[in-house]
């Protein structure tokens, strides 16, 4: 007889379920502390200067890995489109379709990835190690609410600068396009410049700008509820780390699908 356990439809399906736990636990731990985070934000306890060292932290430092994974992706992808496009005398639709792609998605999406993998991972370790290491349990001993303290400058830090993040992302993203449509295409930059805006309109900057802001709350909040409810040692910091990232990947996923299907459905 062949002993079920051993099967791979078991461990497949052990897997899932092990990562349908992972999730559900990641997202009530999220949900419980961004109703705290709510709280001290709507009664604007909020400790200014610590907010404004981790928006430096969360759009200055991150700014360059950012810029250079967006401009080399919108690079890539202009190097296959322009020349296409040429080819069937479509040369007018290449900034247009830059525009919408960058604007859209790309810039947005791109950054997202960058910051969670440089930032939010930072969040998650910091917060992990405190929380090994007792100093969130000697906050609370000197009646210091580690969420108001750690959690909130954190999540303010990702839903104000997240959109800046975007602006630049996406101008540097469709000047790397302009510059390489001009050399692959032959495509003069004033009529690409003249055609970023045939498609794209305020309301796409707009919705692009809201759904930035909720990628950067994501990120942060994900990031610090996985650090703070962190238990054990060296191991779970690791653990922790590891697990904010990947939620934090799938969670700017859901949102992107959530705000095309409202917006663009």
């Amino acid at each position: 007889m062949i002993n079920v356990k051993t099967t791979l439809t078991y461990a497949a399906i052990k897997i899932f379920f092990h990562g349908l736990r992972e999730f559900l636990i990641t997202l009530g731990n999220a949900g419980k502390d961004f109703v705290h985070v709510a709280y001290y934000v709507l009664r604007l306890r909020i400790n200014i200067k610590a907010a404004m060292e981790q928006a430096s932290r969360f759009a200055v430092d991150s700014l360059p890995i950012t810029l250079t994974i967006v401009g080399m992706t919108s690079i890539i992808i202009a190097m296959q489109i322009a020349p296409e496009l040429a080819k069937q005398g479509a040369e007018g639709y290449i900034g247009m379709l830059s525009s919408l792609v960058m604007v859209r998605e790309l810039a947005c999406i791109m950054a997202g990835f960058a910051i969670i993998s440089m930032i939010g991972s930072a969040f998650a370790s910091e917060l992990a190690s405190m929380a090994v290491g007792e100093q969130v349990d000697a906050m609370k001993v000197l009646d210091v609410d580690p969420i108001e303290y750690l959690v909130v400058p954190r999540f303010l830090a990702g839903v104000i600068m997240m959109p800046f993040v975007f602006i630049v992302s996406s101008f540097t993203g469709l000047i790397c396009a302009g510059v390489v449509s001009n050399m692959t295409a032959g495509l003069s930059l004033l009529n690409y410049v003249n055609s970023l805006w045939q498609g794209l309109y305020i309301r796409d900057i707009m919705i692009a700008l809201l759904k930035a802001a909720f990628f950067g709350g994501t990120i942060a909040l994900i990031s610090c509820s996985c650090g703070y409810s962190t238990r054990g040692g060296a191991k779970e910091v690791g653990i922790s780390t590891t697990r904010a990232v990947v939620w934090s990947f799938l969670a700017i996923a859901v949102w992107d699908y959530i705000f095309a299907a409202v917006f663009y459905l």
